[in-house]
């Protein structure tokens, strides 16, 4: 598995009945539209997810960095 961090957005389209997806690295992925939809479920669930593990850790650093003032 790449470990590389992308910060820029794969290109989705459909094209034929399929959905195409072209990541980073050259990535390209063809889905049916039911697997592009749940792929599509379990990213956003993923990416809630992640933002809240950022969050968590941001509050985390200011109240340390609070009581570390304080």
């Amino acid at each position: 598995m790449d470990n590389k961090l992308h910060d820029e957005p794969s290109t989705v389209t459909a094209e034929h009945g399929q959905v195409l997806v072209d990541g980073p690295d050259g990535v390209a992925v063809s889905l049916t539209p039911d697997a592009a939809v749940e792929t599509s479920d379990r990213l956003l669930e993923a990416a809630v997810e992640a933002q809240g593990q950022i969050l968590t850790i941001t509050l985390a650093d200011k109240e340390h960095a609070a009581r570390k003032a304080g």
